[in-house]
């Protein structure tokens, strides 16, 4: 991945001046805003959106169902943290149905994510089952379409 990529997936973003312009508001307003927002714990980074596809991406990403049990004091809590610190976690949300987390990883390739699975995340006391579904292609992604773009020739005709 190139030095540009790599620089905006640590995190770069505007500049205080940029909101400030944007917003119609001076730099320390926006510098002092900002400080607000991270000390609250509401503003964590920022994250750009990758067209992998585009970006000769070779990271294999999978969608994880975790059914777990509840503990008495913790309830889904302890566990769903100890899932979220693992390195290979990007995200992991509690759900309501048939599974308790949404969890989405990401490897090297689909032994490094199904070792992962079986050895690390299948393996942790109160975890009953796992689902995993390998992502193959991503349609749009943060309100970002990044598939193709579709010409007017490429449209069904409509008829009245």
């Amino acid at each position: 991945m190139n030095e540009v990529l790599n620089l905006l997936l640590e995190g770069e973003h505007l500049s205080s001046s940029k909101i400030g312009e944007i917003l119609g508001l001076s730099d320390s307003e926006v510098e002092h805003e900002m400080t607000r927002l991270q000390r609250e714990g509401i503003l964590l980074g920022w994250r750009p959106v990758l067209n992998s596809d585009q970006a000769a991406s070779d990271l294999v990403r999978a969608v994880i169902e975790v059914k777990i049990s509840p503990e008495r004091e913790g309830g889904f809590d302890r566990t769903a943290e100890r899932i979220s610190g693992f390195e290979e976690v990007e995200s992991c949300y509690l759900m309501s149905g048939a599974y308790d987390l949404l969890v989405f990883v990401r490897g090297a390739n689909l032994h490094e994510v199904a070792t992962f699975v079986s050895e690390r995340l299948a393996t942790i006391g109160g975890v009953l089952s796992t689902a995993t579904h390998f992502l193959l292609r991503t349609y749009k992604d943060q309100g970002f379409l990044l598939g193709r773009k579709v010409s007017d020739a490429d449209k069904p005709a409509v008829s009245p």
